[in-house]
């Protein structure tokens, strides 16, 4: 384990820390057809922030996409650029931390050092960096890249990636790197983080993608089925983590419907991703999921359509303010350390949670009030 620790709230107090996911994406995380939602435009974006930094919420984290899914509304076919984003959302923002998502697939370690140094110094420390290996065929066609075929190589790149950009970070003097995938001669880096230890996040399921995170995130990020299928991965990572001597949190994902009554909030979920789901969207990309990602099981991705059509296959969080703090605190005695939460349109939906859901979770013991 490294001497040195995160920071800022990622390595606060709250037993149960929250974030957004992909309000960096048009549609958000919500494969729908209806005209209400998420335009994921900078104004939304700016405005978003500044609610979750003053409600105390822990992050926010961005997809990088570059490739959309098709169907009726080209569901993620627009995409604010995750590291751009994150240097707007840590200038409009004063405590909260934003992560800049990075496909090491795509991205030269020597620019994306730089690129993510200088929002470090930008916000003052509250950069985090979240480690994509790739998955999505389709990208890797957009950019000449053949995706390999087994996740040993993609994460054995990612590896490689990632240790090149710690060494520019942490190195003093130039130094030369002659590794199988990259290679540089009087390499440093200037500036470098703020932070001496930047919060890394990995999002996994297969099994080189959790010893991946196991030794080298902060936090692992994975999807959660069910209350018992949360607990016993949790119990998995814990013990992969303990094997070589680090403590990793693990989160992940949840869509919210909170509305003042079940009835409500029910019918408000079949309305976005029933009767309007964008269903051809909704099958390419659990098409790919299980053709690439590795992600979900054949089981999980034929049962849970309706989950990614409501949240591209998150947690669903439907109902009452009771009912949701209720879920989220069984999320909490499964082990997970904090999810993320995406709405059908964030900016108008998030302070009925904020001013509904987040107090009873303060009464519940998983949050602190924000002075």
């Amino acid at each position: 384990m490294r001497d040195d620790q995160i920071t800022g709230r990622m390595a606060g107090q709250n037993k149960l820390k929250l974030g957004t996911f992909s309000a960096n994406c048009s549609s958000g995380m919500a494969v729908t057809k209806i005209p209400e939602r998420w335009d994921n435009s900078w104004e939304n974006n700016i405005e978003l922030v500044k609610m979750c930094d003053e409600a105390g919420l822990e992050f926010m984290l961005p997809i990088a996409r570059w490739i959309g899914y098709g169907g009726e509304t080209d569901f993620h076919g627009g995409v604010l650029e995750a590291i751009t984003w994150a240097a707007v959302l840590l200038a409009h923002s004063k405590e909260i931390q934003v992560f800049a998502t990075v496909h090491t697939a795509f991205n030269h370690p020597i620019v994306s050092a730089k690129q993510l140094a200088t929002i470090d110094q930008l916000s003052k420390g509250r950069m985090g960096l979240n480690v994509v290996a790739g998955w999505n065929k389709p990208e890797y066609d957009a950019f000449g890249v053949e995706l390999p075929e087994g996740h040993d190589e993609r994460y054995e790149r990612g590896q490689e990636w990632f240790d090149y950009v710690q060494k520019i970070w942490k190195e003093e003097r130039a130094f030369d790197w002659d590794g199988k995938y990259f290679q540089g001669t009087g390499v440093y880096g200037n500036p470098r983080p703020v932070q001496s230890r930047v919060p890394i996040l990995n999002a996994a399921a297969s099994t080189q993608g959790r010893a991946f995170a196991t030794r080298n995130a902060d936090f692992l990020f994975t999807p959660a089925f069910d209350f018992d299928q949360a607990a016993e991965t949790v119990a998995n990572i814990n013990q992969q983590a303990q094997a070589v001597n680090r403590n990793i949190g693990v989160l992940t994902f949840c869509a919210v419907v909170c509305r003042p009554t079940q009835k409500e909030a029910e019918e408000y979920l079949d309305y976005y991703a029933n009767e309007n789901a964008d269903w051809e969207a909704v099958d390419y990309l659990m098409k790919l999921q299980g053709m690439h990602a590795q992600s979900f099981t054949p089981d999980a991705l034929a049962n849970f359509r309706d989950r990614f059509a409501a949240g591209h296959g998150a947690f669903p969080l439907v109902g009452t303010p009771d009912h949701i703090a209720d879920q989220l605190e069984k999320l909490s005695n499964a082990g997970l350390s904090g999810t993320t939460l995406s709405f059908v349109d964030y900016a108008k939906e998030f302070p009925y949670f904020r001013d509904e859901v987040i107090p009873r979770l303060e009464k519940k013991g998983l949050r602190n009030k924000v002075l």
